[in-house]
């Protein structure tokens, strides 16, 4: 009988698991460092163009910095 198709071992980093904890953990941090940033940074957001076009630019450092540290910690995780 065949092996059924929900179930899966991966080898190494199971970057499933890397980009659902980077997504959740960078819109539960993501938001409220971004909305600190804006507001004390000084930087004047007079429009909702500027406003997006701020947090775009904070909130891509941020997931970047979130998928790095969730994939590090997958491998580390993965060796043991």
């Amino acid at each position: 009988m065949p092996e059924p198709v929900e179930t899966h071992e991966p080898e190494g980093v199971d970057y499933g698991w890397v980009m659902q904890v980077t997504f959740v953990t960078t819109i539960v941090v993501g938001a409220p460092v971004v909305a600190a940033l804006a507001v004390a940074s000084g930087v004047s957001l007079p429009t909702w163009s500027s406003r997006v076009s701020f947090a775009v630019r904070v909130g891509a450092v941020v997931w970047f910095v979130t998928a790095v540290a969730v994939y590090f910690y997958a491998r580390t995780q993965q060796a043991d």
